[in-house]
């Protein structure tokens, strides 16, 4: 790493776990370089522990009292904290990465310091304002010195808001490298699948999550029966239950439409991407999946009313369906398709990059800190 950045000078703010996943490849190019501070957004000792460990991370600072409020609570005790972390020991630049409260509070808190900020997988856009992660991704955009756009879509919705072209570097996604260093081994993969009694190309795997999905007993039926009509035509579906997903299904009653799906605890990211890169189908309603699904090779069903990943539908891995419409139908055309489509997504490139998305935005941050904020000409790449 450039010998610019001294040791923990680089505050890097998360507080979920997908957050750790997508940010692991820059803290290892940073090394020690890195200050790792965890909100506490989504933490459990269990998981967030197990996700660190896996991911040969360094124990973080961990914020207090944010999980478990609602989003401006989250942002609120999360700005508040960091604020008087940042007064106390000042870093030469903050990353944040995508649209959650986490992000949105680590670039707040940035701002109001007038710490350098780094923005990973800025220029996403659904076009959605009802989701809350778009109004989070907006704001930091605009208030970022480094906007490190994955895709060149991406980085013309930046252009398109006027954001400056000395501000904008167009870097790929670090979900390419971490999906390749995370997917396990061949034999690692066969006894995964044995253990789940599935056999490869042959099943559907399922996860859903998103609170549009979730949150009434109407959306959270209709999810669940089109697996089940998957199901009963004859595929098996594994459905790794997300802790929100499993206490929708009993405050809805909803049990009895998941007696033919095989339904298991939350899986680990290594573990998810063995079953998923064996997967005929993948039905999600994850803004990681769409990623992770390109560089697979697998085909998704986005159960969303809107993408803010519209290049995995552009390059053919993914369809968008809406909530509440009947996509087993889709999912039957797509499953009896299968060794066609699965053979010609193999061989179409992932739209995310060349999976070195990590080594450059570390080399950028490093010339960001030691300018100390926006440059005047644009940042080499």
């Amino acid at each position: 790493m450039s010998s610019c950045l001294s040791p923990a000078s680089v505050a890097v703010v998360l507080g979920t776990r997908p957050e750790l996943v997508k940010l692991a490849p820059l803290i290892h190019e940073l090394g020690d370089a890195t200050r790792l501070v965890h909100t506490g957004q989504h933490w459990d000792e269990a998981m967030s522990g197990r996700f660190l460990r896996d991911l040969e991370l360094p124990a973080p600072e961990l914020l207090t009292g944010v999980g478990g409020r609602p989003r401006a609570g989250q942002i609120a005790h999360s700005l508040a904290q960091l604020d008087a972390a940042f007064a106390a020991d000042r870093p030469a630049a903050v990353v944040v990465q995508g649209d959650t409260n986490a992000t949105l509070a680590g670039a707040l808190a940035a701002n109001a310091r007038g710490i350098p900020l780094v923005h990973v997988e800025a220029g996403l856009r659904s076009f959605d304002r009802a989701m809350p992660e778009e109004h989070n991704r907006v704001m930091v955009d605009h208030v970022a010195d480094l906007l490190c756009a994955a895709t060149e879509e991406n980085a013309g919705n930046l252009r398109a808001e006027a954001l400056a072209e000395e501000r904008i570097a167009l870097t790929g996604n670090t979900v390419v490298e971490v999906v390749r260093r995370q997917l396990p081994d061949a034999a690692t993969r066969t006894a995964l699948l044995a253990a789940h009694g599935l056999r490869p190309d042959g099943y559907v795997l399922a996860t859903v999550h998103r609170p549009e999905n979730t949150d009434t007993a109407e959306a959270l039926g209709s999810v669940l029966a089109g697996l089940d009509r998957i199901a009963r035509a004859g595929t098996p579906v594994l459905f790794p239950m997300h802790p929100r997903t499993r206490a929708a299904v009993e405050r809805f009653a909803l049990d009895g439409l998941l007696a033919r799906l095989a339904v298991t605890g939350p899986v680990g990211y290594a573990d998810f991407l063995g079953l998923a890169g064996h997967a005929a189908l993948l039905v999600s309603d994850s803004g990681g999946v769409q990623e992770e699904c390109t560089v697979l090779g697998r085909p998704l069903l986005v159960v969303r009313r809107s993408t803010e990943r519209p290049e995995a539908v552009a390059a053919g891995f993914a369809a968008l369906v809406q909530p509440g419409s009947d996509f087993a139908e889709l999912a039957r055309t797509w499953l009896a398709d299968a060794p066609d489509r699965l053979a010609r997504l193999a061989a179409t490139p992932s739209p995310y990059g060349d999976g070195l998305a990590s080594a450059r935005i570390a080399a950028l941050t490093a010339q960001v800190a030691e300018r100390g904020g926006r440059a005047g000409t644009p940042l080499a790449a």
